[in-house]
């Protein structure tokens, strides 16, 4: 028998069962009832699982889209605000230029001009934090390279190594993120950390026990 005869003869016995399988239904009620709950229920489940499919993914794209929109909120003006910087550190600068004891004794239009720059300055250090950009003055506190660049270091025996002395340059960041680094000074060879030190403490009543 060839290829083709058997794939009939196939196809010829399946037409048959599928034909005796329905005429059986209609003559039982209860199987065809059953077959159609059948059919029924697994429509169902594909209904079901297609809607949990949808209903998590818009659930993705609401949160991604609320992300979208708070990063856009905390970050969107940290084009603009490192152009404004340059006008915050010129007016640092205008302030810093003058001597201290010309401007105790500033009288008149000079004073006036003295306290617009002093004035102007302060206004814009608060619209900068308005929108959630803070200075970065970090004298004193522990080198950290992530909000610092170290211009270079100097010995001070009097605070310990790594700690900053001095700030060349204010520094700004926007919420977790650096629009500019504090440009500082950092000490080196002054005395050690206290979490470093306080084993060495310990020597000495080690010693006169023994």
């Amino acid at each position: 028998m060839s290829m083709t005869d058997e794939t009939k003869r196939s196809q010829k016995l399946e037409a048959d069962a599928h034909r005796a399988e329905t005429a059986a239904n209609e003559n039982d009620p209860l199987a065809a009832a059953s077959a159609e709950k059948a059919e029924l229920m697994a429509a169902v489940d594909e209904l079901r699982d297609k809607y949990l499919r949808a209903v998590a993914e818009t659930e993705n794209v609401r949160k991604r889209a609320e992300r979208e929109i708070a990063e856009s909120r905390a970050y969107g003006t940290a084009l603009f605000a490192r152009d404004v910087l340059s006008i915050a550190d010129n007016l640092t600068r205008a302030l810093a230029a003058i001597d201290p004891e010309a401007r105790a004794t500033a009288e008149g239009t000079l004073k006036a001009l003295l306290d617009g720059i002093d004035l102007t300055q302060r206004e814009l250090q608060k619209v900068l934090e308005k929108h959630g950009i803070r200075r970065l003055d970090p004298v004193g506190e522990k080198f950290d390279p992530n909000f610092h660049q170290a211009m270079f270091e100097v010995s001070d025996p009097n605070v310990a190594a790594g700690t900053i002395v001095e700030v060349m340059q204010m520094g700004y960041a926007i919420g977790d993120r650096v629009l500019r680094p504090a440009l500082v000074v950092v000490a080196k060879g002054g005395p050690k950390p206290a979490s470093a030190s306080a084993p060495e403490s310990t020597a000495p009543a080690s010693e006169t026990e023994s």
